[in-house]
């Protein structure tokens, strides 16, 4: 087998590292953490997560948990973000949440321990030369970002900018103001803390997001921020009612103190950690100045002694214009050996960048083995996200989560369906057309290379 490069140990570089060394290959993997540290990672761990500690949905009619089923299926013995996820999980309603510290150790100790695979623990300058991966996400070198666009023969790369949610610590917070339950008791039905707000209240704390202190230096008004990752000041000046039909919803969470009685709004709090010792303010993603956030955050009733143990911030990401410059399966033009990987695609979303990491190890494979590469059809989620990447209009190229409106339509059949009776269907002929795939391109890895 041959000697590979991956260079980014975030959650998919690390997956394609571990998943070409299933596969029998040598790899080295480059990480410049610590030597070189980010603006938003505070460890030097493997597969470090810096924003939401959930993995979202694994219910199979779900778009996210139809992307894991793809994933477990194509990856050598599975996924092995999956598998450290779920031996690091904490409740979390349907989805699936994990302890982030626990689960960057479990990844970092898996990899590390692989014979397989040398961590090297350095900047990588330039693209390297011979078969790899870069996976390198949203937060790329400034070195690196320069090859990059050197080979690309772009004089910018494309960006936006990313907030973060503050975390809050459970001691700190007012238990008898706040109640746990889960939306329309799903989970465990008291998966998060809510804080219910009348309207007196919400109205006050809309008036004071849409006038607190931002952090200047930026041109905030001409920022393409993620629509899924919206700062919550910047969804306050959209309406003053915005909120209340977002992260700040009333409905399916009932008040116990107020005798049942529904909520103006609630903030959601979800764990950060199994012991529940750290909460995260659901949504609350914000470019307020830290004092701001102080003041501000502490309105809402149970946190006004809230200790902020994270604050929210912001960060740039930068992705590359894929369907102007990249192969199908997400190559250099010129070099089908060197494969680009996670967010820095244009994918949104942990599983989404860990789908193209395992895709992209799949198919770094075949091709140092003779082989094409090959793409999963359209008709499946993880076929779906890779055609959106590869046909999507080059002048209006934005990141992308996995839904199913990536999915070719049914074809045949009532023309009219509900949407359960619909998903259905759709996850029917996904796992169908996945597997069929995988056998016609001989992708089933039984058994994972020896470890010898």
């Amino acid at each position: 087998m041959a000697d590979v490069t991956v260079v980014g140990g975030g959650l998919s570089g690390s997956e394609a590292a571990y998943q070409l060394a299933e596969r029998g290959h040598h790899v080295t993997l480059y990480e410049m953490r610590p030597v070189k540290g980010t603006p938003a990672h505070h460890t030097d761990k493997l597969g470090e997560i810096v924003c939401s500690n959930t993995f979202k949905s694994e219910d199979p009619q779900n778009a996210h948990g139809l992307l894991k089923l793809e994933m477990d299926e194509l990856g050598a013995g599975g996924s092995l973000l999956l598998a450290c996820a779920r031996e690091s999980r904490i409740p979390g309603g349907t989805a699936l949440t994990v302890d982030r510290i626990e689960f960057a150790g479990r990844m970092t100790a898996a990899i590390e321990a692989h014979p397989r695979i040398r961590v090297a623990r350095e900047e990588m300058a330039e693209l390297p030369a011979g078969p790899a991966i870069v996976a390198t996400g949203p937060l790329t070198s400034d070195a690196l970002s320069l090859s990059i666009r050197r080979a690309l023969g772009e004089d910018e790369g494309l960006s936006f900018f990313d907030a973060i949610a503050p975390v809050v610590s459970d001691e700190s917070l007012d238990k008898e103001t706040l109640f746990a339950a889960s939306r329309w008791g799903k989970g465990e039905g008291d998966d998060y803390l809510n804080a219910p707000m009348t309207r007196e209240e919400y109205e006050a704390f809309i008036h004071e997001l849409k006038n607190g202190e931002e952090h200047a230096g930026h041109d905030w008004e001409n920022v393409p921020y993620f629509e899924g990752c919206l700062p919550i000041e910047v969804m306050a000046h959209r309406g003053d009612e915005t909120l209340r039909f977002g992260p700040m919803k009333p409905v399916g969470l009932p008040v116990p103190q107020w005798d049942g009685k529904r909520a103006h709004a609630i903030v959601q709090l979800r764990r950060e950690d199994r012991a529940g010792q750290m909460w995260n303010l659901v949504g609350f993603q914000t470019r307020l100045r830290i004092p701001e956030q102080k003041r501000i955050f502490r309105m809402i009733p149970g946190l006004q002694d809230a200790e902020f143990l994270r604050w929210g911030s912001i960060h740039r990401n930068t992705y590359l214009n894929f369907p102007a410059r990249l192969s199908p399966h997400g190559s250099l033009r010129g070099r089908p050996e060197l494969i680009f990987a996670g967010q820095i695609t244009g994918v949104e979303g942990y599983t989404e960048s860990t789908a193209v990491g395992i895709l992209a190890a799949a198919n770094l494979d075949r091709i140092v083995r003779g082989l094409d590469p090959a793409v999963p059809p359209p008709t499946t989620m993880m076929g779906g996200l890779m055609r959106y990447l590869r046909d999507s209009d080059p002048k209006h190229f934005a990141p992308m989560n996995s839904n199913f409106g990536l999915l070719d339509p049914l074809e045949g059949g009532p023309k009219k369906l509900k949407k359960e009776a619909r998903r259905e269907l759709l996850v029917e002929r996904a796992r169908a057309d996945f597997g069929a795939w995988m056998d016609a391109h001989e992708l089933r890895v039984d058994e994972p290379a020896a470890r010898a």
